[in-house]
C-alpha cells in the first residue's frame, strides 16, 4: 500500500513539474522573412486576375474599366472633330490585342503564360471578339470622318487573319492594318510604332488620337495630340 502511494506522489511530482515547465516555455516564434516573402504568391495574383476579369473582386472590374476609357477617347474624338480645319485630315490610331480584340480566352488557356505557338494557333482561329468601347469608338469615328488605322505588333504574315477576324466582329471599315514585318523583328514596340505613327504623319495626317493597353503603344515620337491607355494586367510589353 505505501509502495502504491509512493508511486502515485512521484507522478503527482512529475506532472506539476511537467506543468510549471510549459508554463515557462517562452512564445513560438518564427525565423526573419525573407525580403521576398513581401512579394504576392503568383496563384494568389492568377486567382486575382480571374476576379478581375469576372468583376468578382474588390480590385474592381475589367469591362467596366475599359468601357471608360473608352468614352474617354469617343467624348475626346468628338470635341477634336468639332474644332479641325475642313481640309485636316484626322487620324485614329488603334492597338489591336487587348485594345480591339481580346485574347482572355487564349490566356486563361494557357494559364497566363505566354507561348508564342498556342497564340500564333489562337490568331489562326480569327475568333477573338471584339472590346465592345472600341467597337463603338471606331463607329464614331466613322460617322465623325476621322480615319481609323490599326497598328498592332502581330507579324504581317497574320494579316490575313487578322483582318478575317476584324471584319467578323465589326471592324469593318478602316483606312490601314499596319503590321510588323521583317525588317521590323528586333525593333522595340517603342521604335516600331513610332516609326510607324511617322509615316502615317507623312502622309498628311494629324493623327489625334491613341488608345492601346500598352504604355509602348502610345509613347515614342510623333505621339497622337491625346492617348488613351487601356487596362491590361495581363502581361506588359515595354
Amino acid at each position: 500500500m505505501k509502495k502504491k502511494l509512493a508511486v502515485a506522489w512521484i507522478a503527482i511530482v512529475l506532472a506539476a513539474a511537467s506543468v510549471g515547465m510549459q508554463a515557462q516555455q517562452a512564445a513560438p516564434r518564427v525565423a526573419p522573412l525573407a525580403p521576398s516573402e513581401r512579394i504576392q504568391n503568383l496563384d494568389q495574383i492568377k486567382d486575382k486576375l480571374k476576379q478581375y476579369h469576372a468583376c468578382t473582386c474588390a480590385c474592381g472590374c475589367y469591362a467596366k474599366d475599359l468601357d471608360l476609357e473608352a468614352e474617354h477617347a469617343i467624348a475626346f474624338l468628338r470635341r477634336r472633330a468639332a474644332h479641325h480645319a475642313q481640309l485636316q485630315k484626322l487620324a485614329l490610331v488603334l492597338d489591336i490585342d487587348e485594345t480591339t480584340l481580346s485574347n482572355y480566352e487564349e490566356m486563361q488557356e494557357a494559364d497566363f503564360a505566354y507561348d508564342s505557338k498556342a497564340f500564333t494557333a489562337w490568331v489562326e482561329t480569327a475568333e477573338a471578339p471584339a472590346i465592345p468601347g472600341t467597337l463603338r469608338l471606331v463607329q464614331e469615328a466613322q460617322q465623325l470622318g476621322v480615319s481609323v488605322f490599326f497598328l498592332t505588333g502581330r507579324s504581317d504574315m497574320q494579316r490575313a487573319t487578322t483582318e478575317k477576324n476584324l471584319h467578323a466582329v465589326g471592324f469593318d471599315s478602316y483606312t490601314q492594318l499596319l503590321m510588323r514585318g521583317p525588317g521590323d523583328a528586333k525593333s522595340t514596340a517603342v521604335e516600331y510604332k513610332s516609326r510607324e505613327r511617322a509615316k502615317i504623319a507623312a502622309e498628311g495626317y494629324r493623327i489625334v488620337l491613341s488608345v492601346g493597353d500598352q504604355w509602348s503603344d502610345l509613347r515614342g515620337k510623333p505621339e497622337a495630340e491625346f492617348s488613351v491607355k487601356y487596362p491590361n494586367p495581363y502581361y506588359f510589353i515595354p
